[in-house]
């Protein structure tokens, strides 16, 4: 159980076993809800106080006497020291970069709304999110989609303390990006976004968010880029299969849970990537990783206009031939070992005759042997509206039905 009997969002994961981290699932999962036992006895009485404020505090951006001496002695504070090394931590370039991204870095707090009255349905949504932009009276802030994704009531806190209410522009699941606004009155700075592509392995990163809900002030911790790209493999759906590779930026500056959402900055205090998992398991440490700020961009642009990311769609819920078991059931010929089973067909592939248990092996006659593979070529090679032949076998013999691509409903 976790510390008052509620999920929060996070990007633990329970187990390293290559790259398949799992929950009872075989894959990186960035989208869940999971539990900390090992919460409660991490955090000191006053931090306990701390975390109730912040999960269950009023609107009105108040804080408590304990919130402000947990703030006031902890390590989010952004002011250099007043002691004899007082000038020396302000030449700190580290410092500064803390000093001109802080106060860009707010806190979110996602949960249910029903009629006037806050209800937790199992869940409170805890993370972190960074203001970009500022549009008349209104600024922009961009998080990660597992943070909000699921939740009706969005608020803020920023770095001063003050707690405001935000709505959802948009957001997109397969990028694990979503775009919020509130209210722009007394926001005096937003975030600068840098250049994740010139980013070297060994250069200094910064991470930034709010870590367990220690308090409104942001928590920095400080490391490299260990490389500035990598591609994992994650899951989407329920199966625990891999069907999406993303490219992301690692590092070992800490990341822990609430940071989701947060900035990795660069010494100039540039936003170079947007915090969103990590590996955590015992003898596993430094590895954390962020969506590189090239790539979040068009995505953000597109969230704000079209309120989500249009892709095309072809209707299967799948899972891959080689992970299921009792394949004699389908009948197929001995030479076929790779594949991808239909186990529901809807809009397009259900238009055009496709049902459970058939085979998916071709995609305009190019072989194709997964779910990932299936997803990369449509939604690199085909766009809504296009048509594709997709080759199956059904009870052992073999078929091609023509499709046209859809687009992809809402999650």
């Amino acid at each position: 159980m976790s510390l008052f009997d509620d999920d929060f969002y996070s990007t633990k994961v329970s187990r390293w076993d290559g790259w398949s981290p799992s929950t009872g699932e075989k894959s990186w999962k960035i989208h869940g809800l999971q539990k900390y036992p090992w919460l409660l006895p991490a955090l000191g009485g006053a931090a306990v106080m701390l975390v109730l404020v912040l999960l269950f505090g009023g609107g009105n951006g108040s804080v408590d006497s304990a919130a402000v001496a947990v703030s006031s002695t902890g390590s989010g504070s952004l002011s250099p020291g007043s002691g004899p090394d007082g000038q020396q931590a302000a030449s700190d370039s580290a410092v500064l970069a803390a000093e001109k991204i802080g106060p860009t870095v707010i806190s979110i707090i996602a949960s249910n709304k029903e009629t006037d009255k806050e209800v937790i349905r199992g869940a409170v949504g805890l993370g972190s999110g960074v203001m970009f932009q500022k549009v008349g009276d209104k600024v922009r802030i961009v998080t990660n989609n597992h943070v909000v994704e699921g939740f009706s009531q969005l608020d803020v806190v920023t770095a001063s303390g003050e707690r405001k209410q935000a709505t959802l522009l948009g957001r997109d699941q397969m990028t694990d990006l979503a775009v919020l606004e509130i209210d722009g009155s007394g926001v005096k700075q937003v975030a600068e976004f840098g250049n994740s592509d010139a980013l070297k392995a060994g250069e200094t990163a910064i991470a930034i968010g709010n870590p367990l809900g220690l308090g409104y002030a942001p928590t920095i911790t400080k490391g490299i880029i260990s490389w500035p790209k990598r591609t994992i493999p994650v899951s989407l759906g329920q199966q625990g299969e891999y069907d999406w590779e993303m490219d992301v930026i690692q590092t070992d500056a800490a990341i822990n849970q609430g940071n989701s959402g947060g900035a990795l900055v660069n010494l100039e205090g540039k936003v170079v990537g947007i915090n969103t998992l990590k590996v955590a398991d015992t003898g596993v440490e430094g590895l954390g990783f962020a969506i590189p700020i090239n790539a979040a961009k068009p995505i953000i642009d597109t969230l704000i206009k079209d309120k989500k990311i249009k892709r095309p769609y072809l209707g299967v819920v799948t899972q891959n031939l080689q992970s299921f078991k009792g394949t004699e059931v389908l009948k197929l010929p001995s030479g076929v070992k790779t594949g991808i089973i239909v186990i529901e067909a809807t809009g397009p592939a259900k238009d055009a005759g496709l049902k459970t248990n058939d085979v998916i092996v071709e995609l305009d006659s190019k072989p194709v042997d997964s779910t990932l593979e299936l997803r990369k070529y449509i939604y690199s090679q085909k766009n809504i509206g296009d048509k594709i032949n997709v080759t199956y076998y059904r009870a052992g013999k073999k078929a091609t039905a023509a499709l046209t691509m859809g687009e992809l409903p809402d999650r």
